[in-house]
């Protein structure tokens, strides 16, 4: 099940992949880690198909990342009389707390929060920006606004704030629940909704207490401002571009995306590029070129995944719109302006023994042409400093702990194979030359580099290379 490609695919399971099969079919076309939005799943059906997603994992023998994506607190409106009132543009509207029924004039906002939080000049925007209003005056219990893009409210219609932080968690009841739900269940990613502030990343890793990465969905203005200081808390990055293209101008919204990602790459954290890759491809077998365009983009920049949402989750075409993803990285990886770009994007390695040690790795592996980047990660860290070198050769991670690679799962380049930990350093690179040998990336003949960190099985500590010969006899098991 080698990959041909660096960049990883994130397949969103739902109605059209909701069997053991057709996640079978996804996994085999490309997909690499599985999404489950909990917006639109029941605990139950979550355990479900994590118990699909590990019965492939055992059956194919490749370990497979799960993603569990938290709804995050919903802003609505109140009911309307009728069910829905329309608003002219310049018309003065009030939002309240009173729980009657709204009009042309009015309506209820069930989140006293809000009220704390506005002031004059704030703007709300209500059905994803159909209808935008403007804040004239901000009480405890009361706000009066005018409408600036007319349109029709009706019955609990969501609001967002781009101007205004919201002084609440981004965990709601029902995310705390599904969360530890997902964590008994053993998923591997849990990506977090609604952040506005570094110290929401800092709540969601009390509970999960090292049980699954924590993965930031950036898709507020209030988080961009604060990336690089949400970036140092949180294990990985999400691209919501959706929410994102709500909340801020959507010209704006592709200089966040390269902000993200080579922040990700400066860190060593993996980015996933998410929303409206393949749209199209919901109901047609083919995308448009600007699809293709704009997937081509997110692998050219070096993300580390890109994402499909719908289109795997309720489209007519889940297994071709992974397959097409996966031609289009293939595709990319090998145009010559691809490793111009990815090379010119190197940051300086920070002042560490592990940074050091994977700089020189990629550096050796480059120079001498090697078959292969060979990483024993008992943590996976070792893995994610040599994946941000973005080294030629394909990484090849090898790891103890099956969690790791499930983890691992979503780096760009790294292909984690389940092992026991070296016994010892001739152990260590006999084993890394059969494991790449076997695995198809080097032949008899060709040489690997190995890095490690001694003694073995200490998380963080690598500090050590060799170069080695894959020999004839690595054909042997």
């Amino acid at each position: 099940m080698r990959r041909l490609r660096r960049a990883k695919i994130v397949a969103t399971l739902g109605p059209a992949s909701s069997d053991a099969a057709m996640i079978a079919r996804l996994f085999k076309a490309g997909a690499d880690v599985f999404r489950i939005n909990m917006s639109h799943t029941s605990q139950d059906r979550l355990r479900e198909l994590v118990a699909m997603i590990r019965g492939i994992e055992k059956e194919l023998g490749r370990p497979i990342g799960i993603l569990v994506d938290l709804q995050g607190p919903k802003l609505r409106l109140g009911t309307f009389t009728g069910g829905s009132a329309m608003v002219a543009s310049g018309d003065s509207f009030v939002l309240d707390c009173d729980p009657a029924p709204g009009d042309a004039t009015r309506a209820f906002l069930p989140h006293p929060e809000i009220f704390a939080a506005v002031a004059p000049g704030h703007t709300l925007l209500i059905d994803d920006g159909k209808v935008r209003l403007t804040v004239t005056q901000a009480e405890p219990k009361r706000m009066t606004t005018r409408v600036e893009v007319a349109g029709k409210l009706s019955d609990r219609k969501g609001v967002s704030l781009p101007d205004s932080t919201i002084p609440f968690s981004a965990l709601a009841e029902k995310d705390r629940s599904d969360l530890e739900a997902a964590l008994n269940a053993g998923i591997d990613w849990v990506a977090l909704s609604f952040i506005q502030r570094p110290e929401d990343i800092a709540e969601a890793k009390k509970i999960t207490r090292g049980r699954a990465a924590v993965m930031a969905k950036i898709e507020k203005p209030q988080a961009v401002h604060r990336l690089s200081e949400i970036m140092d808390l949180a294990d990985a990055l999400m691209v919501a571009r959706g929410d994102l293209g709500v909340e801020m101008p959507l010209e704006k919204v592709p200089g966040v995306q390269k902000q993200m990602t080579r922040m990700g790459r400066a860190t060593g954290k993996p980015v996933v590029v998410a929303t409206q890759m393949l749209e199209s491809m919901i109901s047609s077998p083919v995308p448009t070129r600007a699809e293709v365009s704009d997937v081509a983009t997110a692998i050219f920049e070096g993300a580390d995944a890109v994402m499909l949402s719908a289109e795997s989750a309720a489209g007519k075409y889940p297994v071709e719109a992974v397959a097409t993803m996966n031609r289009i990285a293939e595709e990319i990886e090998n145009d010559p302006v691809y490793r111009t770009i990815i090379d010119a994007q190197r940051a300086v390695p920070e002042a560490t023994g592990a940074d050091a040690i994977a700089d020189a790795a990629r550096h050796i592996a480059d120079t001498l042409d090697l078959a292969a980047v060979v990483c024993w990660t008992a943590s996976g860290s070792t893995a994610l400093r040599v994946a941000r070198e973005r080294p030629r050769p394909p990484i090849v991670a090898l790891s103890p702990n099956i969690a790791t690679g499930r983890r691992l799962a979503v780096v760009w380049g790294v292909h984690c194979v389940i092992t026991e930990d070296a016994h010892d350093q001739d152990d260590m690179v006999d084993r890394a030359c059969r494991i790449a040998f076997k695995e198809g990336f080097a032949k008899a003949g060709q040489r690997v580099i190995t890095v490690a960190g001694v003694p073995f099985g200490t998380p963080g500590a690598t500090n050590m290379l060799r170069i080695a010969y894959v020999g004839s006899e690595a054909a042997g098991d």
